[in-house]
C-alpha cells in the first residue's frame, strides 16, 4: 500500500474518532456527568475521557468500529494496563477527585449507535 493511502486511511480514523469521542462525551453530559478531560495526554499515554458523576470518577475509553460487538472487543490486556497506568498519572495531577470511587468504562460508538460498558475491567 502507498504511504499516501496509509496516511490517508490514518486521517479518516483520526476523524472517526473524534466524532466517536464527542458523541461519547455529549451522551454522558446528557446523563449528568461532567467531562473533566479529552484526549488527556499523560506520561503513560493518553486518556480519551474523564468524567465525574456524584463523586464517581470514570476513565473512559472510546472505541469506534464498524459494529458494537466488535468495538466492544477493542479493548485488550496490553491497552488496559496503559489506561491504568494512565489513570494513576492523572489522579495524581488531579487529586480530590473521585471520593465515591473509580472505574473504567468503555463506550462503543458505531454506525449512529453508541453503548456504555461500565466498569469494563477492575485492577486485580
Amino acid at each position: 500500500m502507498p504511504s499516501w493511502r496509509r496516511a490517508e486511511r490514518g486521517l479518516r480514523a483520526e476523524a472517526g474518532g473524534r466524532g466517536a469521542e464527542e458523541t461519547a462525551a455529549q451522551a454522558l453530559a446528557a446523563e449528568g456527568w461532567r467531562v473533566l478531560a479529552r484526549r488527556c495526554r499523560t506520561p503513560a499515554g493518553e486518556i480519551d475521557l474523564v468524567a465525574e458523576h456524584a463523586g464517581l470518577l470514570a476513565f473512559i475509553e472510546v472505541k469506534a468500529r464498524a459494529s458494537l460487538a466488535e468495538a466492544a472487543y477493542a479493548l485488550g490486556p496490553r491497552q488496559q494496563a496503559r489506561l491504568l497506568a494512565a489513570a494513576e498519572c492523572w489522579m495524581a495531577d488531579n487529586p480530590g477527585h473521585g471520593a465515591a470511587g473509580v472505574r473504567f468504562d468503555v463506550m462503543v460508538v458505531a454506525g449512529g449507535e453508541i453503548r456504555r460498558i461500565r466498569d469494563a475491567f477492575r485492577v486485580m
